[in-house]
């Protein structure tokens, strides 16, 4: 897949993901400053005819589709336009790498998003961090290519984008402790018996965030925190002790930063994914916009408090897995996306989703010094042990 030239003026973005809550976002970030970004791709999983639209309307030079049975349709209707289509997990893979592309933002789903992650990094570019799966499944890897192809990594999750922009500046300032923010989810205040009988409709009625289904069902069960601490670990050189986690409903504080002084640092702001989004396009710099601004009188009070991990375990779960190591994190993601897809099609309940995480992390064959390799056959087998526990619960 060769790339032809392009204005180098601006940044050429490939969006990996261009149809979810983060890619949608995106879009609209990159429009409002035209002299700054330009897209240069975009990819989608099944969501053929968000695509097109998106295609249409932008006008990149690439556009590809992972399933290979849309192909057909997505190169049909861009076929009077003059756009490179390709479909398959493959092509997309190679997106990332393609010597145009300054900036990848890696914004798909779960495991799919490490492939493209780990070429894009191969290749030096630099990363827009919105897939935390990534890290989760292979940190060490992900760091340690990081690190020897000299590709920076710009986290775009909101707590992860406030504890980078608190530690700008700080370089040699030793870190106490990072605190990580939860919203505490649509069950903060329901009883462990409520929880038995909660629907997904309920589940995926957050109380601050409009996001994904994947991602909001994360956020209810606490595993989305879970994963946030697991990519906090690898994303700022942390051990599992000095990463915190306090529920503070509102979400106007994003994250905290507690120095060896005792000081604290904290990025806050309403909640607006555009932000983090921005700045790890951007980054350094911060360029001017008209999101809505914060007005401290509209919130008396910013509270705080403890999570629940006897209410939430998913939280434990990552924990225990950032002590374990090794292809432990794995496991518990490839389990969480198996229980989760079972949530949505109503086929177990939500207790049962950590259950199932919690056997499958005892069940499949742990390894400390996973190779890529490793990584993938233990994603298919945990999902095969997960998948067969489902089953079990129906």
């Amino acid at each position: 897949m060769n790339s032809p030239s392009v204005n180098r003026q601006t940044q050429q973005i490939a969006i990996l993901g261009s149809t979810g809550s983060i890619g949608t976002q995106a879009l609209e970030v990159i429009s409002a400053h035209p002299d700054r970004f330009e897209v240069y791709a975009l990819t989608a999983n099944r969501n053929v005819d968000l695509l097109i639209q998106q295609a249409i309307q932008v006008q990149p030079e690439v556009v590809a589709i992972a399933s290979d049975a849309c192909y057909s349709k997505l190169k049909e209707a861009l076929g009077h336009l003059p756009i490179k289509v390709f479909a398959g997990s493959d092509s997309i893979a190679q997106i990332a790498e393609m010597e145009t592309v300054d900036v990848v933002l890696t914004a798909m789903v779960g495991y799919s998003g490490l492939l493209p992650t780990l070429n894009a990094l191969r290749a030096g570019k630099k990363i827009a961090l919105a897939n935390k799966e990534t890290m989760v499944v292979a940190g060490e890897l992900v760091r340690d290519l990081a690190q020897r192809y000299h590709s920076p990594i710009i986290p775009v999750d909101s707590e992860h984008s406030a504890i980078f922009q608190c530690l700008t500046g700080e370089i040699g300032n030793e870190v106490e402790k990072i605190i990580l923010t939860a919203s505490g989810g649509p069950f903060r205040n329901k009883e462990f018996d409520y929880l038995k009988t909660v629907t997904k409709r309920e589940a995926l009625r957050h109380p601050n965030w409009d996001m994904g289904a994947k991602i909001t069902i994360d956020s209810a069960s606490m595993m989305n925190k879970g994963f946030e601490v697991i990519e906090a670990k690898w994303l700022f050189g942390l051990s599992p002790e000095l990463i915190e986690v306090v529920v503070h409903p509102q979400s106007i504080i994003h994250s905290m930063v507690q120095f060896a002084d005792g000081a604290i640092k904290a990025q806050m702001g309403l909640p607006d994914m555009k932000l983090p989004i921005l700045y790890a396009f951007s980054y350094p710099d911060r360029l001017k916009t008209d999101y809505p601004r914060l007005n401290f009188a509209d919130y008396p009070q910013l509270t705080f408090e403890k999570p629940d991990t006897g209410k939430f375990r998913n939280l434990a779960f990552a924990y225990e897995a950032m002590r374990r190591k090794g292809n432990a994190a794995c496991i518990l993601n490839a389990a969480n996306e198996i229980v989760v897809a079972a949530f949505l099609r109503d086929a177990i309940g939500f207790l049962q989703m950590s259950d199932v995480i919690e056997a499958t992390m005892a069940k499949v064959s742990f390894l400390l010094q996973p190779s890529y390799e490793d990584y993938v056959a233990t994603d298919a087998e945990a999902r095969a042990v997960a998948t067969e526990l489902v089953k079990q619960c129906g």
